[in-house]
């Protein structure tokens, strides 16, 4: 769709000369060195299409984006049984805050702020033991690239988020003071860290969403990737929760399901119509994409693919 390759050479052309970017997440000492003038977007459309401007082939670190994989290995092995474990509500809190965990005896809101995700990496630890479950969340994400190059867990990157990583080790040995991390903390954090580590371009990102896109099989080879029923148990929780205590923003300025990272990288997909990636390293306060976010507020804006487009915006006077 030419269309569709205009607006999105529009977006970046429009935003790429923006002065206000947002802070590079400079926790992380391999994040804090990314050029935050880097700027990609790549659009898969249901037809299996292409449309990319800026970066969109350039490899970058997904960090929080992995959780949507990690949580689609955990429903693939254990389906409801994970909520047991895990609940599904916003948190309203920041993506690795330690207070609700206390009141709520150990049990994370949601699979997407960092005790959750910790959570379902101690699921794929008691399934496959830390290496194997590495190689599980490549062989999962691989077979959907159409693209080669790029893709990978960078050791470096896992070795200084392990480094660094002492908030998520109190998440992780507080959880398991309630009994809710089944294998030890080291083995556990160890995946959760070289998840997050995991880099790929936009293009190969969105490449990889089609399978949301299309309610669980890869739109490519037709293989069943997950169910039809998790498939959207993700999207829900993408839309609720994939932007920690920016969600509800999120969800009125762009009306997508996303999923953001701290690499600057967010996922959002368009059910039954695109699979959307975009990349900007500079985040707002809370941890999200600050271009990216505006970028993908262009793009619902010119495309009018919101979930809720059910009512169109018009000029309208109460009463």
């Amino acid at each position: 769709m030419a269309e569709l390759g205009r607006i999105v050479t529009e977006i970046v052309e429009e935003l790429r000369p923006a002065v206000e970017r947002g802070r590079v997440a400079d926790y992380i000492p391999p994040l804090a060195r990314v050029d935050p003038q880097k700027f990609g977007i790549a659009v898969i459309d249901a037809s299996g299409a292409a449309h990319l401007a800026g970066d969109a082939e350039e490899a970058f670190s997904i960090q929080s984006l992995s959780k949507v994989f990690g949580l689609t290995l955990a429903l693939n092995l254990e389906g409801s049984e994970i909520w047991r474990r895990v609940r599904q509500e916003p948190s309203g809190s920041a993506f690795n805050s330690i207070v609700q965990l206390e009141s709520e005896q150990g049990i994370p809101r949601n699979p997407f702020i960092n005790a959750g995700a910790i959570v379902i990496a101690d699921i794929l630890v008691s399934r496959w033991g830390r290496y194997a479950a590495r190689q599980a969340l490549l062989d999962l994400v691989s077979p959907l690239v159409g693209t080669p190059g790029g893709l990978g867990i960078d050791e470096d990157m896992a070795m200084q988020e392990r480094e660094t990583g002492f908030r998520n080790a109190a998440l992780a040995n507080y959880m398991r003071t309630f009994g809710n991390l089944h294998n030890p903390v080291d083995d556990t954090l160890d995946l959760y860290f070289h998840q997050c580590a995991l880099t790929m371009s936009c293009r190969q990102l969105a490449e990889i969403g089609g399978f949301l896109m299309n309610g669980g099989t890869d739109p490519r080879s037709g293989r069943v990737v997950t169910s039809v029923s998790n498939a959207r148990t993700i999207m829900a929780l993408m839309m609720m929760c994939g932007h920690y205590d920016g969600s509800g923003a999120f969800a009125i300025r762009v009306g997508l399901p996303g999923k953001s990272g701290v690499g600057g990288g967010i996922l959002a997909i368009a059910p039954g119509l695109a699979s959307i990636a975009v990349w900007s390293p500079g985040l707002n306060a809370q941890g999200n994409s600050l271009l990216g976010t505006l970028a993908l507020e262009r793009l619902v804006q010119k495309t009018g693919w919101s979930v809720f487009n059910a009512f169109p915006l018009s000029v309208q006077k109460p009463g």
